[in-house]
């Protein structure tokens, strides 16, 4: 299974590493990353494998997210089925 993660905010050093070490810490592990800074704002998207996960993926939604608004981005991790059914016509 996999997840989408996207992450926003204002470009600062670490955030790739931010991201990842709290992936890391729940065993979810990322498959594929696409980053972009444009101007002073930063955009990732991440493709994860959440075969792994240590924590329900709903808990770790919310953990990843609030985590992200302790350094001032927004994150957020969506279930791929989810995602898929989203952008479906």
């Amino acid at each position: 299974m996999k997840a989408i993660i996207t992450v926003t905010g204002i470009d600062g050093v670490g955030i790739v590493a931010f991201v990842s070490s709290v992936c890391a810490k729940y065993g979810v592990s990322i498959n594929d990353i696409s980053q972009s800074v444009i101007g002073e704002y930063f955009a990732m998207i991440m493709v994860a494998s959440i075969d792994n996960i240590t924590i329900p993926f709903n808990e770790f939604v919310d953990v990843i997210e609030s985590a992200g608004k302790e350094k001032g981005l927004v994150i957020s991790a969506m279930h791929e089925n989810i995602f898929t059914s989203m952008h479906r016509i």
